[in-house]
């Protein structure tokens, strides 16, 4: 069953301030200043609307956020069910998004302002987000690819997205320390596995990334997250000092925002646990066959970031910095 989601102080208040604003102009020009979060996660779908029987698309009905989803077996991409078309995480510097379907990539919205604005994107269309907007705008195409951090299993020298699952449900949980999606998929089939594997991903109050944790039903072969490759942006690596922790990156003109726009983007992961490898559209980690939780962290940075990380050697320090908490600490939250 489905229920609405009791949305925190903050987004309440962000939600009734800007009402007569999204009255006078259109949602994606909204830029929300009365409300500066700490973290927030959301999912929102449609209700009072139908299914096409002759498509797998929604129709009619309005957006309502809930805090629990059980996927209905008719939900693939493009059905325009659920906003943005899955669950969206953010904090005061990037939110993110992911493809709640057989894709199951995870995409980038970079934010020019330090406000909450995923409960206005995508109210009025689906398009909307792909344009430059004062909030920011979606930066990243994926492509076939995991986008950044999504997960599949890499087989036969390819990914094996989410094509066949039996159930996939969904829960919300924000909180004062972090705000967390749980998708538990029930009857994942790749090949000859089948498997159910619990995905956690967190946002935190401060810094640009996420905390991810995939817990496999059975042991298989080939789990993997990775990065989106582009042309002529090169791949970079580096291992801690004791060797524990690794990470791959990547650094230059590689979004929707423009010609010259720079995005870096990141995966950290623990070296015990996974190896590095390529496959046709991503950089991949792949994990070591195992029923244990993987732990990986997901970073972006976006140069027109409020404060951001504005060039390819602020981004490096950046995760050189990271790999030494990571060395000293185990987490970086």
């Amino acid at each position: 069953m489905k229920s609405k989601m009791i949305f925190s102080a903050f987004a309440l208040t962000a939600l009734f301030a800007c009402k007569e604003k999204q009255e006078e102009k259109p949602v994606e020009d909204a830029v929300v200043e009365e409300s500066k979060p700490s973290t927030y996660a959301e999912i929102s779908i449609k209700e009072g609307g139908n299914w096409s029987s002759e498509s797998r698309e929604y129709q009619g009905g309005k957006f309502v956020n809930v805090d629990k989803l059980d996927l209905p077996e008719e939900h693939t991409d493009h059905s325009w069910f659920i906003r943005y078309e899955g669950p969206g995480w953010e904090n005061k510097q990037i939110a993110y998004r992911l493809y709640l379907d057989w894709r199951n990539a995870i995409d980038i919205f970079g934010k020019k302002v330090d406000t909450l604005v995923l409960p206005y994107v995508g109210q009025d269309g689906f398009d909307s987000y792909h344009n430059n907007a004062p909030w920011g705008q979606d930066i990243l195409k994926a492509g076939k690819s995991m986008g950044i951090g999504g997960y599949g299993r890499f087989t036969a020298d390819t990914i094996a997205h989410f094509d066949e699952v039996e159930k996939t449900l969904v829960k919300v949980d924000n909180s004062d320390s972090k705000s967390s999606v749980t998708i538990d998929y029930k009857g994942w089939k790749t090949g000859d596995v089948i498997t159910d594997l619990k995905s956690t991903i967190s946002i935190f109050p401060e810094d640009r990334f996420l905390k991810a944790e995939l817990t496999p039903g059975v042991e298989f072969e080939g789990l993997a997250t990775g990065i989106v490759k582009f042309e002529d942006i090169p791949l970079m690596q580096a291992t801690s000092e004791s060797g524990d922790w690794a990470y791959i990156a990547t650094y230059g003109k590689q979004t929707l925002a423009g010609e010259n726009d720079q995005l870096g983007m990141a995966i950290f992961y623990k070296t015990a646990q996974a190896a590095t490898t390529e496959g046709p559209h991503d950089h991949l980690v792949v994990f070591n066959p195992s029923t244990e939780t993987q732990t990986y962290y997901i970073l972006s940075a976006w140069e027109q970031e409020k404060e951001g990380i504005k060039s390819e050697e602020a981004f490096k320090a950046d995760l050189t910095a990271k790999l030494a908490t990571l060395d000293s600490e185990g987490t970086l939250e």
